[in-house]
């Protein structure tokens, strides 16, 4: 075997090795002709034809992630400082959307700043339209906001944005201070409110019970009074009827019944002197005055016997 035929073996063998290609799980490579795009190699082991095709790009067809960082202004003129985690993926394996994933950017560093420049754009264009007070309770609103924007761009790029995710939300130093600030007054004013109503709850309670209470014992004075009427009315009726018995027996015994009123009066006068604790009670003993008793007590005697018939 001479020394020419050798190489030529080895020129073909090499030619071999170089007309097999393995292509990684989760990738597909971009093969051009003389750079111009040709075919698509997928996952395994794929033949090409060496030196003519060329493995142009290794494209990763798996999930992507990137954080990003950046500012945005709102409406009241507040700086806002934003970190972004973006996951994305190539959008589909056909052949058109791989060719754009390939040549649509010179290289990866171009389309990751291209995209971090759209998804600021995107989250700028919608704060600029709200409050400071309003961005952190719009999380979800950016979010959507942005997703919408970003789709159709991405797809452009054959793209597909899976998810996005605003981690951290934060304000520059003096409006943080501010913002406290008005949380602090917030609060304060808030358990003002708690406070006065507690306090307005406890008066009104101790209002309404001291109501209640007047109004329970004006009742049971005015239940006592109409007994202790009752009872007064009781005992006259009671007097007024045994005197009149008592002056009905003695006109039927033929005796006097003014004696009735003259026992009661020296009984009322020995009670007098008995119970009288040394108090001082003036009482009239002249003869005039104890006629006139007399006649007084006589009359209201009449009266009595009247009412009896």
């Amino acid at each position: 075997m001479g020394p020419g035929l050798i190489v030529l073996i080895v020129i073909g063998l090499l030619l071999l090795v170089l007309s097999f290609k393995t292509v990684q799980q989760g990738t597909v490579a971009v093969i051009t002709v003389f750079g111009k795009y040709r075919r698509v190699m997928r996952p395994g082991l794929n033949f090409k034809l060496p030196i003519i095709e060329k493995v142009a790009k290794r494209i990763s067809i798996q999930n992507r992630s990137a954080e990003l960082g950046f500012q945005a202004v709102t409406i009241d003129q507040a700086n806002v400082n934003f970190t972004a985690m973006l996951l994305y993926s190539v959008l589909n394996h056909d052949e058109e959307t791989i060719k754009s994933v390939a040549f649509k950017f010179l290289d990866e560093r171009n389309f990751m700043q291209a995209l971090v420049r759209s998804v600021e754009g995107s989250v700028r264009a919608f704060v600029a339209t709200k409050k400071q007070s309003e961005v952190l309770i719009l999380r979800r609103d950016i979010v959507e906001a942005v997703k919408d924007q970003l789709d159709i761009t991405l797809e452009g790029w054959g793209y597909h944005l899976i998810d996005l995710q605003l981690n951290d939300i934060t304000f520059d130093e003096e409006v943080m201070r501010s913002m406290a600030k008005v949380v602090a007054s917030n609060n304060l004013k808030a358990a003002a409110e708690n406070e006065g109503q507690a306090l307005l709850i406890t008066k009104t309670k101790a209002a309404e019970a001291e109501g209640n209470a007047i109004k329970i014992t004006a009742q049971s004075e005015k239940d006592a009074a109409q007994l202790r009427g009752q009872g007064v009315a009781l005992f006259r009726q009671e007097v007024a009827r045994g005197m009149a018995n008592a002056a009905h027996e003695m006109t039927n015994a033929n005796l006097d019944a003014n004696l009735i009123l003259f026992s009661m009066w020296t009984e009322a006068v020995k009670n007098f002197a008995e119970h009288g604790e040394g108090n001082v009670i003036f009482l009239d003993g002249s003869v005039e005055g104890m006629q006139k008793t007399m006649k007084d007590m006589m009359a209201i005697n009449q009266l009595n016997l009247k009412d009896k018939k």
